[in-house]
């Protein structure tokens, strides 16, 4: 099952993403420029294999609902959100903020 949701912050719209899997769910946010996402995300493959297309993401672990997703600090960034003042320890909600 998936589902998806505006998510409101300092007045601009971003989408939320829930996505079940069988012993897992996916989660994220997403604008028009990047995105944060649950431990599933491999920041290590978009900074290396997929530097190229620069990507402006953050991982963040151990959350299990949007509204976690959006209160956890970011375990990791790619170069991309740190070239936008993203670091790992970033609220998710702020770096979202960031990438609208």
């Amino acid at each position: 099952m998936m589902r998806m949701e505006p998510i409101v912050i300092d007045g601009r719209t971003a989408l939320g993403i829930e996505v079940k899997l069988p012993k897992t769910t996916l989660l994220a946010v997403t604008t028009d420029k990047g995105y944060i996402m649950c431990g599933a995300l491999d920041v290590g493959l978009l900074n290396d294999r997929l530097k190229d297309r620069k990507i402006i993401a953050g991982r963040a672990v151990g959350v299990r609902t949007l509204e976690e997703l959006l209160e956890a600090p970011l375990e990791s960034v790619t170069f991309e959100a740190e070239a936008l003042g993203i670091t790992a320890g970033t609220k998710g909600r702020d770096a979202v903020a960031m990438m609208m």
